[in-house]
């Protein structure tokens, strides 16, 4: 402090800015400062254990309540005796999947198609997409197409929508024919994908064709760059995509793809999610409605997507849902094997703690550096 007094604090009264002088302020507030001793611990674990193993047994039995069966019909070590394509693509082989429900289903039911050994994951198969063109931008950037590469330009065709992801979209058909039961295939992907993810080419446009017609007369004139019309909703439309000559659009790489939805069909978007395990699943469809027990469910399936190239697995999933989403025996298994673990460890510590105890603070177990 200088003789003159400058560095000296302003007095209390000028202070504005000072922590008011309360407990909580000036860290006065009364703590517990628990000794952790041997018998603590294992306390904390016994109690661990009492409550995790329960629980863990309690949800595999609320994951039980929900209903699933799993009908494999190809793969590359076991194929379907009907329905096996080998490694034939587009193959477009029909058979029949049929079975008998054993107890009562509640709406909703969810039908999911299953692969295994498909990596999405993979960074580069992940990557291989341009945004913009599946938003409806028809020009594309230097870096988007590298990133399509090599699913981009083949030839003089210019593939839209280009990448590794939406070229090896899964196209098999599956149709569930049993009679008074219907499977619905809308509502199954993300609304937020729908609205902010996918949209048609910014040129494509379509118009209902004069009421009574629906042969090729409907695409004449050059507003329009159908040869046929499509049909949907029982009305058949004329439609226009830009460039047609020189670009493959989804419609035209996917037949099961209604030219008026393009990139807007719903199970186009869910396969666009990408799947983080190399097995998954992906809604197909969902039943509205009850169905009795001993009711048999027949499904049509139109085999297309090979799956012996990858080693690979495919199979149709029906399930019912409960408080978790599906069935998930996991969740549970993980909660009563920690808490067995923390079981073992409490047991395993009180004997050795009752036979040979430690003293808290014994000299004896202090370790100095010799210099």
């Amino acid at each position: 402090m200088s003789d003159n007094g400058e560095d000296a604090p302003p007095p209390l009264s000028e202070q504005t800015r000072r922590p008011l002088d309360t407990a909580f302020r000036q860290q006065r507030v009364k703590a517990w400062y628990p000794v952790l001793n041997p018998w603590w611990v294992i306390g904390i674990f016994i109690v661990l254990g009492a409550i995790l193993v329960p629980v863990g047994f309690h949800l595999q039995d609320v994951s039980h309540l929900a209903y699933e069966k799993v009908m494999q019909y190809d793969a590359f070590d076991s194929p379907h005796p009907d329905c096996g394509i080998n490694t034939t693509t587009n193959a477009n082989l029909s058979c029949t999947i049929s079975f008998t429900t054993d107890q009562d289903l509640e709406p909703p039911i969810m039908v999911y198609y299953e692969i295994e050994n498909f990596h999405q994951n993979h960074r580069t198969y992940q990557k291989s997409r341009d945004v913009y063109q599946l938003f409806g931008a028809e020009t594309q950037f230097a870096l988007d197409a590298a990133l399509c590469d090599p699913l981009n330009i083949l030839g003089d065709v210019r593939l839209n929508p280009c990448g590794l992801t939406a070229n090896t979209f899964f196209n098999d058909e599956i149709l569930l024919t049993t009679s008074g039961i219907d499977m619905l295939e809308t509502g199954i992907a993300w609304q937020s994908d729908l609205d902010y993810m996918f949209r048609q080419p910014d040129s494509f446009k379509s118009a209902p064709c004069p009421e009574g017609t629906c042969d090729p007369s409907c695409c004449d004139g050059d507003e329009w760059s159908c040869d046929e019309p499509a049909e949907k909703d029982g009305v058949c439309h004329s439609y226009f995509y830009a460039d047609d000559n020189k670009t493959q659009y989804l419609h035209e790489t996917y037949n099961n793809i209604n030219a008026l939805d393009g990139v807007l069909n719903e199970h186009f978007i869910v396969w666009m999610r990408i799947a983080a395990l190399p097995t998954f699943r992906k809604l197909y469809g969902w039943i509205d409605q009850p169905i009795a027990a001993g009711t048999t469910l027949t499904f049509d399936i139109v085999n297309n997507w090979e799956v012996s190239s990858f080693s690979g697995r495919k199979s149709l999933v029906m399930t019912t849902t409960n408080i978790f989403g599906g069935r998930n025996d996991w969740l549970g298994m993980y909660y009563y094997v920690v808490g067995f673990f923390c079981l073992g460890v409490a047991f395993f510590a009180a004997i050795k703690q009752t036979f040979r105890p430690r003293r808290m603070g014994d000299k004896r177990y202090l370790k100095y550096k010799q210099l």
